[in-house]
């Protein structure tokens, strides 16, 4: 048996490919939307790639199961609860895929979604008998398990979901040995938890003994532990979740479509048109100089979650970045479903250089001068766009913390009459935030290495 794994880290999100070496076949577990590496690694094996599964219906990215079928005919199976607009096989408890003498077995494992299921494996060199693996999706996680709360707006509560997710952990995989490998569909950095490790495999032994979610306790403790303290959901992973359901273009025909050249004069009357214009540069860069009115998330960072919250997947998209990297901008905007992206402009921000009326600045300020400014009679509005259990945990004195998720509906709160500093943990986030409160016509400046910087000049902070 072959079982590899496939970790995406932008998006904290692991795939797999599992094959028989003797027959030959293939399948590809929850495969990112660009499908290229495991066509090629197939290939290498001389594999043949005829069935792909999805453990639930994902909220945080599109997969590649409808790019699978239509490169090579695989076969799309789903939970038995699923509905989708495309055709699939359903698979339930005790239903198998077998690869040759590979065999994956299907448990039902409701809550973090009501179609979710894990998947067996069994190795014919490990035992006929005692699973080898199991691939968990978002059931459970190394160190968590998934979030019972985000299929709220499709009718399915928190609590119901918990509850379901309760019954799929101590029925269907605690009781599983304790050397079977815990392969999940996402690791630390996902919003499809709150407490998800950075190791990427474990043990059913070892989470038995040290994951929090899987101790002794009852039905009403686990839901009251698992549905409190959840990050902000980002207002794409609906869209996500729907879309995933849906018979859609492939990521090949949307970069076909939408990777277009653009001169200035296009871009700028896209813009006129309501097009949103997004700078995909590193912050540094964009701080320097940028198209007036730009929303920055650099490629750099979470650059797909940021924008799913922050860009609208309704209205065209177009892009500004390093030449060379608009096929990954476009892309990764891809993975996460949003196909508007209505070109680029072409060559980057050089063609803005007779025009220096279109180009803005941002201010970058070092925390020994901000420290100076704050201490002032007048002093400017700090703003702290992490968490609020980031806030709580340490923040400045003085700040009143907007997170990003929630700033583009907050904007209203700052002050228009006095300039802004904002700041996060290390200047990614904060970058966006300065980007859309450039934006909005107020006077802000970006804190350089954030909260990082601060407390390394050993500047105070206080705590809730």
């Amino acid at each position: 048996m072959i079982l590899k794994q496939y970790y995406l880290g932008c998006l904290a999100h692991a795939s797999y490919l599992i094959a028989d070496q003797v027959s030959r076949q293939a399948v590809v577990i929850d495969p990112q939307r660009d499908i290229e590496q495991y066509l090629l690694d197939a290939e290498q094996l001389d594999c043949t790639i005829g069935h792909v599964v999805l453990t639930h219906l994902h909220a945080d990215f599109i997969a590649g199961h409808l790019e699978l079928r239509d490169r090579v005919g695989a076969t799309i199976h789903l939970g038995a609860q699923a509905s989708a607009e495309y055709a699939f096989t359903p698979m339930g408890d005790g239903d198998e895929l077998r690869l040759g003498g590979v065999r994956l077995s299907v448990l039902q494992t409701p809550g973090h979604s009501p179609e979710s299921i894990s998947i067996l494996v069994f190795d014919p060199e490990h035992s006929d008998g005692r699973p080898y693996a199991v691939l968990t999706g978002d059931t459970l996680f190394i160190g968590d398990v998934g979030r019972p709360d985000l299929r709220a707006s499709l009718g399915w509560s928190a609590d119901r979901l918990g509850s379901m997710l309760y019954d799929s952990l101590h029925d269907k995989l605690l009781p599983l040995p304790d050397d079977t490998l815990i392969y999940p569909a996402h690791g630390a950095g996902s919003l499809c938890g709150k407490n998800l490790s950075s190791d990427t495999v474990s043990t059913m032994g070892v989470q038995r003994q040290y994951n929090y979610a899987l101790q002794p306790m009852s039905r009403e403790r686990f839901v009251e532990i698992v549905t409190a303290d959840q990050p902000d959901t980002p207002a794409y992973f609906t869209y996500d979740a729907v879309l995933n359901s849906r018979e859609r273009p492939t990521l090949d025909d949307a970069l076909a479509r939408g990777l277009q050249p653009l001169s200035l004069t296009a871009l700028l009357e896209l813009v006129e048109d309501g097009a949103q214009l997004l700078d995909t540069r590193d912050q540094a860069d964009f701080e320097g100089a940028h198209v007036r009115g730009a929303l920055n998330v650099g490629l750099g960072g979470s650059f797909a979650t940021w924008c799913g919250t922050l860009v609208d997947h309704e209205r065209p998209v177009v892009v500004v970045a390093e030449p060379g990297r608009e096929v990954e901008a476009a892309t990764r905007l891809g993975r996460i479903g949003f196909d508007s992206v209505a070109g680029y402009l072409t060559g980057g921000m050089q063609q803005l250089d007779d025009f220096p009326e279109l180009v803005e600045r941002t201010n970058r300020i070092t925390a020994g001068s901000a420290a100076e400014l704050l201490a002032e009679p007048d002093p400017p509005q700090l703003v702290d766009v992490r968490t609020t259990r980031e806030w709580t945990e340490a923040h400045i004195d003085g700040a009143i913390n907007l997170p990003l998720s929630q700033l583009a509906e907050r904007l209203d709160e700052l002050p228009a009459d006095s300039p802004v500093i904002v700041h996060c943990a290390s200047g990614y986030r904060s970058s966006i935030a300065a980007s859309l409160i450039q934006r909005q016509g107020l006077r802000v400046a970006n804190l350089v290495g954030g909260l990082a910087a601060w407390t390394s000049a050993q500047l105070p902070t206080i705590a809730e």
